[in-house]
């Protein structure tokens, strides 16, 4: 084995004992920079994760560069993006001069000479990009490239695995929230409202309405929502014939991943007037009856996880479970008052 694979092989085995000893994301993606830097025998390196509503990429680890020097502010995102995507990595020989790159005095008085780039992807999307930066000019070889890319990889997972972990922390808070919100109250006003507030809250939505669906009526009617505007609300008035409202009638819970691409105008109108770009749907439950349903939008395209979904659908079944409580409270209370009437009409007996 050469000195350079020893190297990789001792590298990866410090990351692996670090993901088994369950140290923290920043903890973990420092020794990926860390590790970049000395087992590539560079001067710097930086990772960045893309900001991809504001199209930047922010610098959430750095090891080797200066305060003064200009990556500590966001670059451009787009056209790095698609350059190294369809390579694979990207090699700037000469970063004071490359036109692809900006802040050319910058880097010369950083004393930069060269950037490799690659991708840290996640579920094979790129969320952002590991540079290494020399002090000379070079080109490097393919195990290098191989080696920088499966470092990325590893941050990638980094975030994955936390990010995760967050997700589940979150849902698990919600959801002991709700169930405590149920225990608490019996104003189902109160416990809806609440619900709308807290799911865009944790998942970052837009906004959130629920709507219960009138047997007398035969209509969806608002009872709450949050984050959206009543000229939406208004548009969005679903029809309770149309096939997406009747699947989800039927227990079934429905995505629009872009509106943007959606082939469904009826549907995604409103919502992009409304600069929504993605929600989700899921039925209100209630003995195994759908009786209404919780619309989630999101103003940013977005993929939904089964985690998530699994939740969303839980918190609906949880939702038809605080409708459910609050009524058989209202009907004891009903029946509670007629016979007390009902023995009062007849006190002649006693």
């Amino acid at each position: 084995m050469t000195t350079m694979e020893t190297d990789y092989f001792d590298t990866f085995c410090k990351i692996s004992k670090a993901f088994g000893s369950a140290a923290t994301q920043n903890e973990l993606l420092n020794l990926i920079v860390d590790s970049a830097i000395s087992t590539m025998d560079g001067k710097a390196a930086c990772l960045f994760l893309s900001d991809e509503k504001n199209d930047f990429f922010i610098p959430v680890v750095q090891k080797g560069l200066s305060e003064n020097y200009f990556h500590a502010s966001p670059i451009k995102v787009v056209n790095l993006i698609k350059e190294i995507e369809k390579k694979g990595y990207l090699l700037f020989k000469d970063a004071t001069t490359d036109a692809r790159l900006e802040h050319h005095e910058a880097k010369k008085a950083e004393g930069i000479a060269s950037i490799m780039s690659v991708p840290v992807r996640m579920k094979n999307h790129t969320i952002g990009i590991l540079s290494l930066y020399t002090a000379t000019q070079r080109d490097f070889g393919e195990k290098e490239i191989s080696f920088l890319c499966a470092l990325a990889d590893q941050g990638g997972i980094a975030i994955h695995n936390n990010r995760l972990l967050n997700r589940i922390e979150k849902n698990s808070t919600l959801f002991l929230d709700l169930a405590s919100s149920i225990n608490s109250t019996l104003e189902i006003t109160e416990i809806l409202k609440h619900m709308t507030e807290e799911l865009c809250d944790v998942f970052g939505m837009k906004g959130a309405s629920i709507r219960l669906f009138n047997e007398d009526t035969q209509a969806m009617e608002l009872v709450a929502s949050h984050g959206l505007t009543q000229e939406f609300l208004k548009s969005l008035a679903p029809n309770v014939s149309s096939d997406f409202i009747s699947s989800i009638l039927k227990g079934e819970t429905k995505i629009v991943n872009d509106t943007d691409i959606d082939k469904r105008p009826e549907l995604v109108e409103g919502m992009k007037k409304a600069g929504i770009k993605s929600a989700i749907c899921t039925p209100i439950m209630a003995r195994e009856q759908a009786i209404g349903l919780m619309g989630l939008f999101s103003e940013d395209q977005r993929e939904f996880p089964n985690d998530l979904i699994m939740i969303v659908e839980a918190l609906g079944h949880q939702g038809g479970l605080a409708i459910q409580n609050a009524s058989m409270y209202l009907k004891l209370q009903e029946d509670k008052n007629n016979l007390e009437k009902d023995v009062w009409s007849h006190r002649s007996w006693f």
